[in-house]
């Protein structure tokens, strides 16, 4: 039991000593050395690190050096965007006040939030964050603001005796709570508690990329092995076999794999940054193009978040309203049989509404912004829209008597005017205020406007009942109310949700609201925009099953409305969807979404209006907290998908023609030398094959991207296999081949005769050229899976152009400047020699268009 004049300063230290600070518990932040670690030693980390220590020990210094340049800026730019994502739950602390007004020693003093202990009495005022779980005993008009834990728009009007909790806001009134639960013990803890817990499942871009490392390592380290082998078997000496086996095995690794993969993320995510969607994980990119299902908040996300006033039935005849936010400039626009009339009977309603409620909208500087409760502030922009100078009549109709909203009544009263000429005015729900006055037609009209949506309220008003004083009990004051009217109140869709809505259909992205909402209101609003469907349904998130395989086949139906969620059902219902396979984005802007932020593939938070808890445990930040935003995410991240695609073809392709040499150097029992060595072949992968795979991963969404489903199969299919391995990476090994050994026999060789260092140099600059070369048509060939060369320019993509330019560029760097292609081990071509490595380019386009019009 706590007195009524509070704690004694001696019992509240020794419960703070027993119990703690109220403060929330801190996360261990992850280690950077940690982080930094694990991007340097994942599977194709190590495979890397493996092939540049044998190349350290096969005598090749500048080949591991170069490997391992290429694993250090890959983790480095990995590390960064964990280091940055990975922190969410440290803001938390900024939800909690810094100091709170209390009663100790039955004096009101200020104390830190953070030595609140249980039992104190706690003194709220509007505008305070309420800093511990409390129990409320005195109530002055609170009201207050639930929204960051619930969801629930509307704010709450706590009866007496019932629990506030920590992270809300005092909307308006005051109140006298005593602490029930601080620090870890609050339900904002419990709601960190499971933020943390949910830790960031593999996303599908991981998982593929795992699949195509695994599969590339595996197949490099056994044909290497192989090779290394055959080596031996025509006896060649273990040193030149081993440097052989690492030759094959790096030509067959993508080096450049991975930053191109991260920088092509890197680069999408600035992009859309600039048009308002904050990517704080990288491989959130091509998870938004992989998203099957998008849960979304209503309030602050579909709709607007601001309350107005849509419509008004008076019995003199209904009337609509138009306006944008709170500004004063909207118009009513009466109807019925006498307009003029029913203008002044909505005129009067605005009046006496604005006179029941505090809420004000208020200009600051050209912007109007609400202060208080937002549905007083519709009601007075509502009277400001009707011409209503409501100071003016406070100031000639000044209040005498409250009557707070309560819960049980349902209403509020208010008494205005001077002595013996008072008016009561009431505002609340329809069933309150109409049992209270005879109002024919009313009764329908609230069912007509509640089937709308809309929120309804009831305004009536009267003369001060005769023989009744402004104190006296409610009943005697409202015993002579006549109704004014009903009045409907909307929390608009954002402009553009509805052709957002539209697109996601086209993309056969399924949608689904959760709400702390009333089901009918989420209703409405969800078919306003379109996100309500005929098979869907509106569910009650208390009457969800607990099973979740009944749960995820509930619900796994698109344009489901489910109502009055909880952060719990949030978790459920993300796990479940993810169960039956779907890739899951998750939109949200409190405290109460953090939790499911995290379960989702991929958390959405709202940048304006979020807290910066949701903002930190999401992979995504609208920074325009406009949920369209959202489908040009999706856009973009379809678009990296497939420019991924692009580059692992283009990749993969220049692969075959690095590894065809050794190949055709041990069917040959080594009469045919190699044509390209090992240095050589991590040149092309570095040096001349990274800037058009780069360029390719910046290539703009095609105008069909959003046009059917997500691709959801590996990076890696039938498809781009056959391109590389079938059809665009033999014809370029062919040629190079071919140009190799022609030189070489018109340089006098001979089957199994080992040609003159100068020959072998210049044949080997011949089969480096082609490559090169070969790359250039291949990258023009990859910018389309269906498009044939010819039926678009580059100028749609001017990075490739650009890449090509330096391509020929560092081709030039590598052929003529003598140190350095005394390093590769090959000379410039001679003129037969670059005839014979121009005819790639030719080669690679005929053979990709003949493919690509078969294939239609």
């Amino acid at each position: 039991m706590t007195a009524a004049g509070g704690l004694s300063s001696t019992e509240a230290a020794r419960r703070l000593a027993a119990d703690g600070p109220n403060e929330l518990p801190a996360r261990r932040p992850p280690s950077p050395v940690l982080l930094a670690l694990r991007q340097l030693t994942h599977f194709f980390a190590i495979m890397l690190w493996v092939a540049a220590g044998l190349a350290w020990l096969g005598g090749l210094p500048q080949l591991a050096i170069a490997i391992a340049v290429v694993v250090v800026i890959n983790g480095a730019f990995a590390f960064v965007q964990e280091y940055r994502a990975d922190r969410a739950g440290q803001r938390l602390q900024s939800l909690l006040p810094q100091h709170v007004t209390v009663l100790r020693d039955g004096r009101r003093v200020d104390v830190p939030a953070r030595d609140l202990v249980r039992g104190d009495v706690v003194l709220l005022a509007a505008g305070d964050r309420i800093c511990a779980d409390l129990a409320v005993e005195q109530i002055d008009g609170l009201t207050v603001d639930e929204s960051m834990l619930t969801g629930e728009s509307v704010p709450f009007h706590p009866p007496a005796g019932s629990t506030v909790y920590a992270g809300t806001f005092v909307v308006q009134g005051s109140a006298r709570a005593v602490v029930l639960a601080t620090g870890s013990a609050t339900r904002l803890a419990h709601i960190a508690a499971l933020t943390r817990e949910r830790t960031r499942r593999p996303g599908p871009l991981a998982v593929r990329l795992a699949q195509v490392v695994r599969v590339v390592a595996t197949l490099a380290v056994g044909v290497g092995a192989v090779f290394f082998a055959v080596a031996l078997l025509l006896g060649m000496d273990a040193t030149a076999g081993f440097l052989l086996a690492v030759g094959v095995t790096v030509a067959l690794v993508p080096e450049g794999l991975l930053p191109t993969v991260t920088l092509s993320l890197a680069r999408a995510a600035h992009t859309m940054a600039g048009q308002n969607a904050l990517v704080r994980r990288l491989e959130s990119v091509e998870t938004l193009g992989s998203t099957t299902v998008i849960c979304t908040d209503k309030t602050g996300t579909i709709t607007a978040g601001e309350m107005s006033v849509a419509r008004v039935w008076t019995p003199a005849g209904q009337a609509t309203v138009d306006g944008t936010g709170y500004r004063p400039d909207g118009a009513v626009h009466p109807a019925g049989p006498d307009p003029a009339a029913t203008r002044a009977a909505v005129t009067e309603l605005a009046r006496s509404a604005a006179r029941c409620g505090t809420g004000r909208a208020v200009d600051h500087d050209g912007t109007w912004t609400p202060v208080g409760d937002p549905m007083e502030v519709a009601l007075h922009v509502l009277a400001l829209r009707c011409g209503v100078d409501v100071e003016r009549d406070e100031a000639d109709r000044p209040e005498s008597r409250r009557i707070a909203f309560d819960p049980e009544r349902r209403r509020t009263c208010v008494v205005v005017g001077p002595p013996g000429e008072e008016t009561v005015v009431v505002t609340g729900a329809p069933e309150a205020v109409l049992r209270l006055c005879a109002a024919p037609g009313a009764n329908a009209a609230a069912d007509e406007l509640a089937a709308a949506g809309l929120r309804v309220l009831a305004v009536a008003a009267g003369p001060l009942p005769p023989g009744a004083a402004p104190d006296a009990p409610a009943e005697q004051v409202e015993g002579a109310l006549a109704l004014l009217g009903l009045v409907g109140l909307e929390d608009p869709p954002r402009a553009g949700v509805a052709e957002a809505v539209a697109a996601c259909r086209e993309a056969q992205v399924n949608l689904m609201m959760i709400t702390g909402d009333h089901p009918a209101t989420a209703h409405a609003i969800a078919r306003e925009v379109g996100l309500a469907t005929p098979a869907g349904r509106v569910l009650v998130a208390a009457d969800l099953p607990e099973d979740e395989h009944r749960l995820g086949a509930l619900i796994d139906v698109d344009g489901t409305v489910i109502a009055r969620a909880t952060p719990e059902d949030k978790l459920r219902i993300a796990r479940a969807l993810r169960t039956r396979g779907h890739v899951v984005a998750m939109t949200g802007d409190g405290v109460n979404d953090g939790p499911a932020l995290r379960e989702a593939d991929i958390g959405i938070a709202m940048g304006r209006t979020g807290t910066d808890v949701a903002r930190e445990a999401a992979d995504l930040v609208l920074l325009d907290d406009h949920f369209a935003t959202i489908v040009t995410a999706i856009r973009h991240g379809r678009a990296t998908f497939a420019n991924i695609r692009r580059f692992l073809t283009y990749h993969l392709t220049d692969n075959v023609a690095e590894t065809a040499p050794f190949l055709l150097w041990a069917l040959s029992g080594g009469g045919v030398p190699l044509a390209l060595g090992v240095l050589q072949v991590l040149a092309i992968d570095i040096g001349t094959d990274l800037l058009p795979a780069l360029a390719l991963g910046a290539e703009p969404p095609s105008a069909t991207v959003l046009k059917g489903p997500a691709r959801t199969g590996g990076l890696v299919d039938r498809r781009v296999l056959t391109r590389a391995f079938g059809i665009l990476g033999p014809t370029e090994a062919l040629v190079q081949l071919g140009a190799f050994l022609t030189v070489l026999l018109a340089g006098g060789w001979t089957w199994g005769v080992t040609p003159s260092p100068a020959l072998l140099a210049a044949a080997s600059g011949t089969a480096f050229t082609t490559v090169v070369l070969g790359q250039l048509a291949n990258a023009a060939a990859c910018r389309s899976e269906r498009r044939r060369v010819g039926r678009w320019t580059l100028h749609g993509n001017p990075l490739l152009a650009a890449a090509l330019a330096v391509e020929l560029v560092v081709l030039g760097v590598f052929l003529f400047v003598p140190q350095v292609a005394g390093v590769l081990g090959h000379a410039a071509p001679t003129p037969l020699g670059w005839a014979l490595a121009a005819l790639v380019v030719p080669a690679v386009l005929v053979v990709d268009t003949l493919v690509k019009r078969r294939s239609g």
